[in-house]
């Protein structure tokens, strides 16, 4: 496995690529990598001939310095568990090699980045548009692998890239989850025992509004209210916001027509905090 940290080195190494007519696989990450990168990892070379994941804690997504300083980075074991997942190349730029003193240039979203996390979290899809394409043209990939977990983070690069033209194939990951349901997150560490028991509640409230969507009887107020009451229940919890929404377009959905009964219309999703940690999940509300 080779590792990257100058942005043109990655992009000579993904055009000999290209020009050996291989295919190119990308998983963008963060670091702090953990069960659910690994399934991205694997989708990645299930998918192309080649796999490059990226580790870069990128600024231009963070609101507050303290996150930015606080965010876990730890290097040696990421790149043990890319090496064990058989990636061929680890893209890992600094800060300065990716935003130099004269870098001015940032990408401003639309209506997908006003919504749910958007809404509280002013400028944050922005800072991540602008890191993607920046990673895209380094890495130059075929394909590249986005958890559905952040869902809306995931509709927005859909719609950039469509948008630019990049002609990359966006490939969204089914969440990967605990035995009690909780989506993996690199944030779980920081829960407690009272509130990794408590965390539970989420995605079995998420199931929960599922199993009422089906019975076709209940309207989206009534499920967003009853998922507040269950919620509500753990006093533990607390609701940042829940949202039933159009997958595509990510609004609220107000009523149920006949073409969003079906599996991969609307999903239900929000954000949910346990003490000072802020946990995000979502899933389809018409699938079983």
């Amino acid at each position: 496995m080779r590792t990257i940290t100058v942005p043109s080195a990655m992009r000579e190494w993904a055009d000999d690529e290209r020009r050996s007519v291989r295919t190119i696989g990308f998983v963008p990450t963060m670091g702090a990598l953990h069960a659910g990168h690994m399934e991205l990892m694997r989708t990645a070379k299930r998918l192309t001939e080649t796999t490059v994941v990226s580790i870069f804690v990128n600024p231009l997504q963070f609101g507050e310095q303290n996150d930015l300083e606080s965010y876990p980075r730890p290097i040696d074991n990421d790149l043990e568990i890319c090496a064990t997942a058989g990636v061929d190349v680890v893209y890992a730029p600094t800060a300065a090699a990716m935003y130099p003193a004269d870098f001015q240039t940032q990408l401003t979203l639309g209506p997908l980045a006003e919504v749910m996390e958007g809404a509280s979290r002013t400028g944050h899809f922005d800072g991540v548009a602008t890191v993607v394409t920046k990673l895209f043209n380094a890495v130059l990939p075929h394909v590249a692998v986005f958890g559905e977990k952040d869902f809306q983070q995931l509709a927005i690069i859909r719609q950039m890239t469509r948008d630019l033209d990049l002609g990359i194939e966006i490939v969204g990951q089914p969440t990967v989850r605990e035995p009690d349901g909780l989506a993996i997150s690199s944030r779980n560490t920081r829960l407690d025992t009272n509130q990794r028991r408590a965390a539970a509640c989420f995605p079995r409230t998420l199931d929960a509004a599922a199993k009422l969507a089906l019975e076709e009887g209940y309207s989206p107020a009534e499920i967003i209210e009853a998922s507040h009451s269950r919620i509500a229940d753990e006093p533990l919890a607390r609701v940042d916001y829940l949202s039933i929404f159009d997958a595509t377009t990510l609004q609220s959905v107000s009523k149920f027509t006949l073409e969003q009964r079906r599996p991969g219309q609307v999903r239900i999703g929000g954000a949910v905090r346990f003490g000072d940690v802020r946990l995000i999940d979502n899933r389809d509300l018409f699938s079983p």
